[in-house]
């Protein structure tokens, strides 16, 4: 009865365990123990089941050993809202880094909402506070706080992913979105742009912060005024950055003294921004030059290909596994909650010399 216990618990692909025993000439509850705890199976024993686990491509399922053991092996993603984002690929292309991360140390990864709303808030926390998954990765939102219980408060380790949450203790992978925008700003300035025109998410959100924040350094050590930069959006956030673009576009149609060119704070509110304002008879980039943030691959095939500043997404998944499953494995609090990885800008032909 055991015997079967063990097999059904396992669920391995390929060989079965019953397999690995027989090869190695053990019990199959050896086996378990050996895959388990191998610190109750000697030396001799192991190295065997090991090497007949080997011969035959055995590999248990995490997730059934996990649960068998009393840990589980679920990752959760906690992501900022619908999984939807236009034309950006940011949020499917971290997806697939962390998932890819997560399953070669042995992980699995659930995404625990689709949605932001209170349902999907209190089932977060019922995993979290449950023991039901054993780390969490938040992508560039707040953490999720209903009826008295805050994710920071589950004991769960956590890593933030996008967004810089390091004031409130946790891990975070951030690119550099300030410095990104400033040096973007800096070479519009060196090719003769002074009036700029900027393409908002929400106002106070982390990411329009720091990337505002840029384009004003970057005018201030021009020694041009903040006034050279006008402002659309604010309102809205980045999953309706269609909805931003074409608003802009409407906006920027009315003012009376045009900006030559155009920041935008992600690639879906470029795109329909450039198919507006093409319609009202101005040519990018020779009436115009546009630039944005996030570096989808679509951006190539936009007409005509749009610069952009691209995330390093794979990397920056790749680091968000790697800091969590170091903080699961360790007592002690990390050396370094601020992790940032460097973005690079894409040039391409929607930016040009400014008329003179």
């Amino acid at each position: 009865m055991n015997k079967n216990k063990d097999v059904a618990a396992e669920e391995p692909s390929g060989a079965l365990m019953a397999d690995v025993a027989r090869l190695a000439g053990v019990a199959i509850s050896t086996v378990s123990r050996a895959l388990a705890n191998p610190g109750r199976v000697n030396e001799k024993t192991r190295a065997k089941i090991n090497a007949a686990a080997r011969q035959l491509g055995y590999t248990p399922n995490a997730m059934a050993r996990g649960l068998r053991v009393g840990k589980s092996n679920i990752i959760m993603i906690i992501l900022p809202g619908s999984l939807y984002y236009g034309v950006s690929q940011i949020i499917p292309q971290v997806l697939q880094s962390i998932n890819k991360t997560l399953i070669q140390a042995g992980y699995n990864l659930m995404i625990a909402n689709l949605d932001r709303d209170q349902a999907s808030e209190r089932h977060i926390l019922d995993l979290a506070f449950g023991g039901s998954v054993r780390g969490a990765i938040i992508l560039s939102s707040k953490l999720p706080e209903v009826d008295g219980r805050s994710l920071a408060n589950s004991g769960l380790p956590i890593v933030s992913m996008l967004l810089d949450m390091s004031d409130a203790g946790l891990q975070s992978v951030v690119t550099n979105d300030r410095e990104a925008v400033r040096d973007v700003t800096a070479e519009l300035v060196r090719l003769g742009h002074r009036r700029f025109f900027y393409l908002a998410g929400p106002e106070g959100n982390y990411h329009d912060v720091e990337r505002y924040g840029g384009v004003l350094e970057a005018l201030d050590a021009a020694g041009l005024p903040q006034q050279a930069v006008r402002r659309s959006g604010g309102r809205l956030d980045y999953q309706h950055g269609f909805d931003i673009g074409v608003q802009a576009a409407d906006d920027f149609t009315k003012l009376a003294e045009k900006p030559t060119a155009v920041i935008a704070t992600s690639d879906d509110m470029a795109i329909s921004f450039m198919s507006r304002i093409k319609r009202a008879g101005l040519r990018i980039p020779d009436d115009l030059s546009v630039v944005s943030f996030d570096g989808s691959p679509v951006c190539e095939f936009s007409a005509p290909p749009l610069s952009t500043i691209e995330q390093p997404v794979e990397e920056m998944g790749r680091a968000a596994v790697e800091l969590l499953l170091d903080t699961i494995g360790r007592a002690q609090n990390p050396a370094k909650l601020r992790t940032v990885i460097r973005s690079r800008l894409i040039l391409r032909e929607s930016i040009a010399a400014a008329k003179t």
